[in-house]
């Protein structure tokens, strides 16, 4: 670590995208490690090719074109840290720079934004559901299709305020969107329905944020660590690791959810889902494992590892569309 970054009075500097729930997500732990250290924490905005680009994130290859940037900058010493949504990060950690905390988690959940208060149930035959994600997208027609709806599901891109703003101007009739974004920038209020994991299992780490600095920072990493909750890594490395074990980028119609299951006020076991489908959703694989809960890191990638396998037989590999090279 270099002199100026071991001074209590110098600013830590936080890497941040320069979306409006980016900025939000970095503010509240920009206040977190200023309580935590005493230092003053700066956010630094940092432009990713994610948020300039304008084609659909399958198109582009979703992996990493959110967190490249930041890891650059990382790794060239112009910030001391970086808050990322964990759902971004490719899931190989790169040399030189370590996953410091994974704070707990918010609500993993997807939610629906419709015109006229309505719920995904009471959407009109026909109606026109946009989302950026293959992964919703499979799943939403697939609980439609199920249920006797007829509905459409239109691609598109852009920040909250540009995907709310295609129900208000009419030109759609609902957006998905995550749950824990819209609680970080304060508009749960607008949410008309909140859906199930048992109708949309969501993105693998969704609701969880990394918090990653250099290596060899050694010293404040062991301060962002106490940032950290047990329990939420364990279910994202879990979850993580069957995204790697399917060989699926951050864009792969693939989605996951581990959670504690508790017998009692004993919290002895974690169950894993996870589901990877067609985007017309006619074809879903669908599967869940429970075990032990993870007391260690290669606990958790096992557990990820022993489901991909179970997914992988029944045909997960031919239904996705984007693969790592």
């Amino acid at each position: 670590m270099t002199e100026k970054a071991l001074r209590p009075d110098t600013a830590l500097r936080l890497g941040t995208r320069r979306s409006k729930l980016a900025m939000a997500q970095s503010g509240h732990v920009a206040q977190a490690v200023r309580e935590l250290t005493g230092r003053p924490v700066e956010l630094v905005e940092i432009t990713t090719y994610g948020d300039t680009s304008r084609e659909h994130l399958a198109r582009i290859g979703g992996t990493g074109v959110f967190v490249t940037a930041l890891r650059d900058a990382l790794l060239r010493g112009e910030i001391d840290f970086a808050v990322h949504s964990l759902k971004d990060l490719p899931t190989a950690q790169p040399e030189g720079l370590t996953l410091a905390a994974i704070p707990r988690r918010e609500d993993p959940r997807d939610v629906l934004i419709a015109r006229d208060g309505l719920t995904f149930g009471q959407l009109p035959p026909g109606a026109r559901v946009g989302t950026g994600s293959p992964r919703r997208m499979a799943q939403l027609n697939a609980h439609a299709r199920d249920h006797g709806l007829a509905v459409e599901t239109v691609p598109i891109r852009g920040n909250i305020d540009t995907r709310i703003g295609y129900v208000h101007s009419g030109e759609l009739d609902a957006v998905v969107l995550a749950a824990a974004g819209l609680h970080r920038i304060g508009r749960t209020g607008e949410v008309t329905d909140f859906l199930s994991v048992d109708t949309v299992l969501p993105a693998p780490g969704q609701g969880a944020l990394a918090i990653e600095c250099a290596a060899v920072n050694v010293d404040l990493a062991a301060s962002l660590a106490e940032l950290d909750d047990p329990d939420t890594r364990a279910a994202v490395t879990a979850e993580r690791s069957l995204l790697a074990a399917l060989e699926a980028g951050c864009s792969a119609p693939v989605g996951a959810l581990a959670d504690l299951l508790a017998d009692g006020q004993v919290v002895n076991e974690m169950r894993l889902r996870g589901v990877v489908g067609t985007t017309d959703g006619s074809t879903l694989v669908q599967l869940s494992i429970t075990g032990s809960v993870p007391t260690s890191h290669r606990d958790a990638v096992a557990l990820g590892r022993e489901l991909a396998s179970e997914m992988l037989a029944k045909g997960a590999a031919g239904l996705m569309g984007e693969r790592e090279l």
